[in-house]
């Protein structure tokens, strides 16, 4: 009887990797769902536009076209590498300029190179710095922006906020910056300090400050063409160095750099941090160039205040779709403690330090309501943080966007939000956690 020869050791290892390392691929490739239409090769698509974010946090890749882009995506180790295929893509400037995109300092993408594997196949390799986590998916037309492909670039291990922020205290302690180095435009005014009580145990206040939208989100743009994203932004930093010259507080922010968080990520962070107090910041934007003033939101459970309130609290809560979420991948736990517990307690606090960063502020501009306005908004949720929003004043109005683009007025924003907090902490000392 003939027999079949019997393969080698080394042979069977081969076909075990061959088999295990298809698996692996089977698990890899990320079929864009529901894309992949007959006919879709006949009709080439186009990349109109590209965009890169990058940032500590994660960087964003954003392809942009008038049509849906099929794709798969593979991730190569050794070196580590992101293999994205785009069906039935034609080459274009957009694409040709992506590489120029990369800049030397973005944590995850070293470079980017493209070619064609096969006709009908357009393919980029992004060559990466390190292991990464990497999120995909596609974003249906809304507001200016087209059909966008999104890759999300998140460190395979995340930086934890609360560890994080405790370093940077750590750091500040150990090294004392040298005498004359602030800048005396920065220097606060002087504000109220908080005491803690005898008989409470001492301990930093945390508060977290949110700037508004950024990445592809720019929120309102301004008639001399200023970014809303761009204006809060350098406003909570400033607010973050008029905060932390109080030697009992400690901020952390956010977004501190230009990105987009989704809203419900906001939230997450002033809660892994254990914050005392979040503060939103933003500028306002209205169809009529003549609307001005600062206003302060907290949180209502039964409507709005008035039709402007809800209204801006529709817009703000847009952001999502503008800035660009995966919206399957939410946490449902976390908008289910968001939507559903009582809030009772959080919005009392969260009114009374309204009124005074709302009082604080009208000392510096005009206000635009004389009492804090409440809406659903949803980045001001977070049940057990007394949250507010502040918008600082109307980008559409040309006198407070040039106030939004003047260092010295932002200053003044800051220390009049500043102030308020402290103001509010003076009175109301949190209690002391273990």
């Amino acid at each position: 009887m003939h027999r079949r020869p019997r393969r080698s050791n080394a042979a069977d290892t081969l076909t075990r990797v061959s088999i295990e390392r298809r698996r692996a691929l089977k698990w890899l490739l990320v079929p864009a769902s529901g894309l992949l239409v007959p006919g879709a090769f006949a009709n080439a698509g186009r990349v109109a536009s590209a965009r890169v974010w990058p940032a500590q946090e994660y960087t964003r890749v954003i392809l942009e076209g008038p049509t849906p882009v099929p794709h798969q995506v593979a991730a190569v180790a050794n070196p580590p590498r992101l293999v994205l295929d785009l069906d039935g893509v034609e080459m274009s400037s957009a694409l040709a300029d992506l590489q120029a995109l990369i800049g030397a300092s973005d944590p995850y993408i070293a470079g980017v190179r493209i070619g064609r594997p096969t006709a009908s196949v357009l393919r980029v390799v992004f060559d990466l710095r390190g292991e990464v986590n990497p999120q995909v998916f596609q974003l249906s037309p809304v507001a200016s922006f087209g059909h966008r492909l999104v890759l999300d670039l998140y460190p395979a291990n995340p930086v934890d906020p609360l560890m994080a922020l405790l370093e940077r205290e750590e750091a500040r302690r150990v090294v004392e910056a040298p005498e004359g180095t602030s800048s005396p435009a920065l220097v606060p005014r002087e504000s109220p300090r908080i005491e803690v009580p005898r008989g409470r145990k001492s301990r930093r206040i945390v508060v977290a400050i949110d700037p508004g939208h950024g990445g592809e989100d720019p929120g309102a743009v301004g008639r001399r063409g200023t970014y809303e994203k761009h204006v809060v932004l350098a406003i909570s930093r400033k607010l973050k160095r008029v905060l932390e010259a109080d030697p009992n507080i400690r901020v952390v922010l956010t977004r501190d750099d230009d990105y987009f968080v989704p809203l419900a990520q906001r939230v997450a962070k002033a809660r892994r941090v254990s914050a005392d107090l979040f503060v939103s910041v933003h500028a306002d934007a209205f169809r009529e160039s003549r609307a001005r003033g600062s206003s302060v939101f907290a949180l209502s459970e039964n409507g709005a205040t008035s039709a402007a309130a809800r209204w801006l609290a529709e817009k703000e809560n847009a952001s999502d779709l503008i800035g660009g979420v995966s919206l399957p991948t939410r946490d449902p736990t976390l908008a289910r403690t968001l939507l559903d517990l009582s809030q009772t307690a959080q919005i009392n606090d969260s009114l009374k330090v309204g009124r005074h960063v709302l009082a604080e502020i009208a000392e510096h501009n005009t206000l635009h309501k004389p009492a804090v306005e409440q809406a659903g908004f949803a980045v001001l949720k977070a049940p057990d943080i007394p949250s507010i929003l502040v918008e600082t004043a109307f980008i559409s109005n040309p006198e407070e966007e040039q106030k939004l683009r003047s260092e010295q007025h932002q200053l003044r924003f800051a220390e009049s939000i500043g102030d308020g907090v402290k103001r509010y902490f003076a009175g109301n000392p949190p209690l002391a956690r273990g």
